[in-house]
């Protein structure tokens, strides 16, 4: 495989940056390739790369590995850009959170559908954008790698107004095979999964044994019946999920809480507690303390050198630098036909075969009626939101909650919207000529 240039935007993430590490000193085929962390917070950064020189010289991965605050000294001859970004994530997502629910709406997470996920793409598709525009004059044949949510929405910003090859990752296919194996009493491997839907609305639409390739769900469904009620699997109570499952006929993935973020309904069974901030809070400091005793040679390295994140952004830059034509389960990427019952330019999660000749998605066929009908829904959310992302049109971004299922009340999406746009105004240049008196 020929050497690579690799940059990552948003490197100090303690858990995206520390797991795009792991990766990349584990993927031996990356031998005389350049890494280039990039991030704002120079500190951090400095102890991200003290870590990452660690890492690569116990591994022998043998990589160049630089650093910059500046992403546009790391863009020029970047072949992939990893990108994982978002300015005060979670002190943001609380407001995007506490607001709508202030206002009778009933969102269960807030982060990618209803209100909340209204504001985050309002907040993160300039951003994107941004970086595809410094790439498109630095690098334009580079692929965009991106883990930023709303991961759907912003790949159709990227697909509509740029001309850079991109494609979204999320684990949450990986986290609907371990529940499915978990209540057949597999191991997740042993079981093969074909998965279509779109991002955090993703169903399981074939489930097989790995090996003698039986279809797995007579059981699955036989194995569900007889479960009690509050069973708590891996990620929890998931009793949306499981009816979701026995109405629809195919589980749904990931979990309650992101797919409950595009059901009206959803609130019943997820409850309105939200995300647990302070608990994620409490992490990420913990998690920052143990980067600075693995870079500081305080602690071993030990499972960061032999266990994988779970990610596949770097078998997708491996299968694509090395044209090995891998099979990956799950990436979005425009339609362009491969679910047939939803619009071409819709972004869907389907399995690709990713080569030199970059990421073919997998055609899957038509969706069941009633999975299409909300999988469609979301679809014509995420067209009204890019456009006001990117336009910074007031009317589209109250037409995008008009439209959303979560919203139940005309009133309530007036007030909420008027509060999101003020409370988060100095992050919303592009609304600043509409929003002015």
């Amino acid at each position: 495989m020929r050497p690579v240039k690799i940059v990552i935007i948003g490197a100090c993430s303690a858990s995206f940056g520390l797991g795009a590490l792991q990766d990349a000193v584990q993927t031996t085929d990356l031998q005389g390739s350049t890494l280039v962390l990039v991030d704002t917070d120079e500190p951090r950064l400095q102890v991200m790369l003290k870590l990452a020189h660690r890492m690569n010289e116990e591994a022998g991965t043998g990589l160049i590995i630089q650093s910059t605050t500046n992403r546009r000294e790391a863009l020029p001859e970047a072949d992939f850009v990893i990108t994982s970004v978002a300015v005060r994530r979670d002190e943001l997502w609380r407001k995007d959170w506490e607001i709508p629910k202030a206002n009778g709406l009933r969102q269960v997470l807030g982060e990618n559908g209803g209100p909340g996920g209204l504001s985050h793409a309002l907040r993160n598709i300039p951003i994107i954008l941004d970086i595809c525009r410094d790439m498109e004059e630095l690098c334009p044949d580079a692929y965009l790698i991106n883990f930023t949510n709303p991961e759907s929405r912003i790949i159709m910003a990227v697909h509509r107004y740029t001309n850079i090859k991109a494609v979204g990752l999320c684990h949450g296919v990986f986290m609907g095979r371990e529940r499915v194996a978990n209540i057949l009493g597999r191991h997740p491997t042993e079981i093969d999964v074909k998965a279509a839907g779109v991002n955090h609305l993703l169903w399981l639409m074939d489930i097989r044994d790995a090996k003698s390739g039986e279809d797995l769900y007579p059981e699955l469904r036989r194995r569900e019946r007889e479960l009690p009620e509050n069973d708590v699997g891996p990620w929890g109570v998931d009793l949306l999920s499981r009816k979701l499952f026995r109405h629809f006929g195919y589980w749904p993935s990931p979990t309650d809480d992101h797919v409950g973020e595009y059901l009206p309904y959803a609130w019943e069974l997820v409850g309105m507690e939200g995300y647990n901030f302070d608990q994620a809070e409490a992490y990420r400091k913990q998690r920052q303390l143990e980067i600075e005793a693995w870079a500081d040679g305080r602690k071993p390295l030990g499972e960061l050198l032999t266990k994988p994140s779970g990610e596949i952004a770097f078998d997708i830059i491996r299968a694509i630098a090395g044209n090995r034509n891998e099979y990956v389960l799950a990436v979005n990427i425009a339609n362009n036909g491969c679910i047939t019952n939803l619009p071409a330019d819709a972004i869907v999660e389907v399995p690709a075969l990713v080569s030199g000749f970059g990421i073919q998605g997998l055609t899957m066929g038509a969706l069941p009626d009633g999975i299409a009908a909300l999988c469609n829904t979301q679809v014509n959310v995420q067209r009204l939101v890019v456009k006001a992302a990117v336009e910074g049109d007031r009317r589209a971004a109250l037409q995008a909650l008009l439209v959303d299922p979560v919203v139940d009340s005309l009133r309530a999406a007036e007030v909420t919207l008027d509060q999101l746009l003020a409370v988060h105004r100095e992050y919303l240049p592009q609304f600043q000529q509409s929003m002015a008196p």
